[in-house]
């Protein structure tokens, strides 16, 4: 099982989280946020798998959220308006990603991680 691993490279919990799945050797491919961004219909579906409010997509403690003040606008703008903003600049999600064909992990936490990629893995 193969999974997308979306990531700043120079985002310290990012790297953290492929050191982490490097020592459990699960195969990933990488992708880098900011040069090849995620699209609104791809955000979309990641958002509708992983079961969480589309504000956690959002990377709440960068600069970009802060200088938009998006804290602000965000509860005004619909699904949609939400999404194209997303999808507007990498640097506005939330990272690491971690995408399989039944999970989206937004954020590292180990154990969720671990969890979620042992169920995926007694399945197939």
């Amino acid at each position: 099982m193969s999974v997308l691993f979306v990531e700043y490279p120079k985002c310290g919990t990012c790297r953290k989280a492929r050191k982490w799945l490097e020592q459990q050797v699960i195969e990933f491919d990488s992708r880098h946020i900011v040069e090849k961004p995620p699209q609104s219909q791809e955000l979309k579906l990641w958002w509708q798998r992983s079961g969480l409010p589309l504000k956690k997509f959002f990377n709440t403690s960068g600069v970009l959220y802060k200088k938009l003040s998006l804290k602000d606008k965000l509860g005004r703008m619909s699904e949609e308006e939400q999404l194209e903003l997303l999808a507007s600049d990498g640097m506005l999600v939330k990272r690491p990603l971690l995408i399989a064909s039944d999970f989206v992990l937004v954020g590292f936490n180990a154990e969720q991680w671990e969890s979620s990629l042992r169920q995926t893995h007694k399945k197939s």
